[in-house]
């Protein structure tokens, strides 16, 4: 086997969420032409289907599920749907999240904490139990990838809404114990932590608050945000043969905004 067969994926199988845009499509379609078939989730049918469309045109075979899976029984039900109707799945990549908020501490709700905690993290849990679980039943490995924030790690400047940066900490440290417990059944669990990507969220965040954009771009050594395509590569290392002996890593990929 050469180095590159290592990263081929032919004849596995991803569930990701919120692989409709963003950097959940570009994974999707890195690990479709990969090799991987696709199973995604999110809430608008068109966007699945025009994701699904592109997966479909690199020869893979893409299935779509429509869920918020930011709501606890809608995401266990796109899961269970997955397993029963598309399973096994080989690889889980929990990609789903955002802050939404822009809120001081102080005055945020409860019920506006719960629901990016549900978003963020709560969904990372059932993904992982649910089909992570199956993986270890199973008996024959899996990879699970934690889509996590630079914010798990750091407090973002001259925003609010702090749960999000509760959740993904949580989400890195979910990460870690995972892969502890899992590692024995063949299972690895790893979390990847970008930085600052010009999706649609951060698009909408530039115009509603261009200083935090501003300041956040002055900030990157590489003096530039990532190309959501950037995340395809290392999404394929972590969910092919050629990462097998790494379990519990957290790969913050942000052009050297925490080096700071």
């Amino acid at each position: 086997m050469s180095v590159l067969d290592r990263f081929r994926l032919s004849g596995k199988r991803l569930f990701i969420t919120g692989g409709s845009r963003g950097l959940g499509r570009e994974m999707a379609l890195a690990l479709a032409e990969a090799g991987a078939d696709v199973v995604l989730t999110g809430r608008d049918a068109a966007s699945l289907e025009s994701t699904a469309a592109e997966i479909r045109l690199l020869g893979r075979e893409a299935a779509t599920i429509i869920a918020d899976m930011g709501k606890p029984e809608e995401c266990e039900t796109a899961c269970r749907r997955a397993l029963d109707q598309h399973g096994p799945i080989d690889i889980l990549i929990n990609n789903v999240g955002g802050r939404l908020l822009n809120v001081p501490l102080e005055d945020q709700s409860l019920e506006d904490w719960q629901r990016i905690i549900d978003l963020n993290l709560t969904s990372n849990f059932l993904c992982t139990r649910l089909i992570g679980g199956e993986m270890v039943r199973r008996g024959t490995g899996g990879r699970i990838i934690n889509v996590a924030s630079i914010s798990g790690l750091i407090a973002n400047r001259g925003i609010g809404g702090r749960s999000y940066e509760t959740a993904k900490a949580a989400v890195i440290h979910l990460t870690k114990t995972t892969a502890a417990d899992w590692a024995p059944h063949g299972v690895t669990v790893n979390a990847i932590c970008p930085g600052g990507f010009f999706t649609e969220p951060n698009q909408r965040w530039a115009r509603e608050n261009p200083e935090v954009i501003e300041g956040f771009l002055s900030a990157i050594p590489m003096g530039k945000f990532g190309e959501p395509e950037d995340l395809g590569p290392l999404a394929i290392y972590l969910a092919s043969d050629a990462s097998r002996y790494m379990t519990g890593a957290t790969l913050v990929i942000d052009g050297g905004y925490t080096l700071w």
